[in-house]
């Protein structure tokens, strides 16, 4: 393996001192335009690079910044890294993405080893489980690394969040069932003492309540975001007397998982079960069956998360900045729950 050059072997190869290498190679006004242009033309020959994490040390700028998901292999997740990166790219700024697989052990490794790296900020999507507020985000706030949550957030003074309202699509889900004429709605949620799950729930429950409908507890599934969970959910819900002739999910993979048991128990969707999803994955409009789903802007809430990120890193005036920005939900209206057609 080559042995990377020093400044010390450039200094060595024109007989001058380390020190004058390095003003020179960051342009320092002391040294002659001569010089600058010898040591330049001498480290490009000798294929010199910079100690990166060096630079980033002395300057206080890595001019990288870490993104934490669940998992990349959603559409949801990936369309906002791709977001941050498309506002981000063009001020100089690279992605260094992570996953938790919704394991807190493995979130506060990612965070830890992002700090390591001397990241200029973290945006994440915390994960199924309590982030160790007292530990390594006190740590993150205590450097002044900007923090800023996304999709899944936790309320923490100081701390900026970019989501959508979860309430709102839940009820707006909802409510689109009951003006479908359903009259028995069931909800497959996810972990309650996630915020997202918990407002999910709400906004269905609230919209029942609002039409005169009674609120039932057997009604209510909470799987994990899975196609499997979606159908033993489907496949309890339909042991209900009166069975679900209304859905609504907190994730697509799961109203999937669910239409696919329905379906082979001979339930036809929409006329005899409306459903409806939540994340508009791109399966849910390719299918035989198009499937209606909540849409939460992925790509906008991945540059305005990028937005907020550059907001508090060029406040020069050290004045903290929180926001908590809250996008407004779109339903997409599809075949699988229009039972009026």
């Amino acid at each position: 393996m080559n042995k990377k050059t020093t400044i010390y072997d450039i200094a060595k190869k024109l007989d001058i001192t380390a020190a004058t290498v390095s003003r020179a190679l960051n342009n320092n006004p002391k040294i002659s335009k001569a010089t600058r242009e010898l040591v330049l033309k001498t480290a490009q020959k000798m294929n010199y690079e910079p100690n990166k994490l060096a630079v980033a040390l002395k300057s206080g700028k890595s001019n990288n910044v870490g993104v934490i998901v669940p998992r990349i292999d959603r559409n949801f997740f990936s369309t906002v890294i791709r977001g941050i990166e498309e506002e981000l790219h063009p001020h100089g700024y690279h992605v260094i993405i992570c996953q938790t697989h919704n394991d807190q052990d493995l979130e506060a490794k990612n965070l830890e080893a992002l700090l390591n790296a001397q990241v200029d900020g973290i945006m994440i999507s915390a994960s199924n489980v309590a982030l160790d507020e007292n530990h390594i985000i006190h740590k993150i706030i205590q450097k002044n690394v900007p923090l800023i949550f996304f999709d899944r957030k936790k309320n923490i003074p100081g701390v900026s969040s970019v989501t959508i309202n979860d309430y709102e699509a839940a009820y707006k889900a909802t409510q689109h069932l009951i003006d479908q004429g359903c009259q028995h709605i069931a909800h497959i949620g996810g972990d309650r003492s996630i915020e997202i799950y918990d407002e999910r729930f709400s906004g269905y429950k609230q919209a029942l309540i609002d039409n005169g409908f009674e609120y039932k507890e057997d009604y209510v599934e909470l799987v994990r975001s899975k196609v499997e969970e979606g159908k033993k959910a489907a496949k309890k819900l339909m042991k209900l007397n009166p069975k679900p002739d209304g859905i609504f999910s907190s994730s697509d993979p799961v109203i999937l998982g669910a239409i696919q048991e329905m379906t082979a128990q001979g339930i036809k969707i929409p006329e005899d079960c409306a459903v409806v999803g939540f994340s508009n994955e791109p399966f849910t409009k390719f299918m035989e069956l198009p499937i209606t789903s909540v849409d939460q802007s992925p790509l906008e809430m991945g540059k305005i998360t990028a937005q907020v990120f550059l907001e508090q890193v060029n406040n020069t005036n050290n004045v903290k900045v929180e926001k908590k920005v809250v996008l407004s939900p779109e339903l997409m209206i599809r075949k699988s729950s229009l039972k009026k057609g």
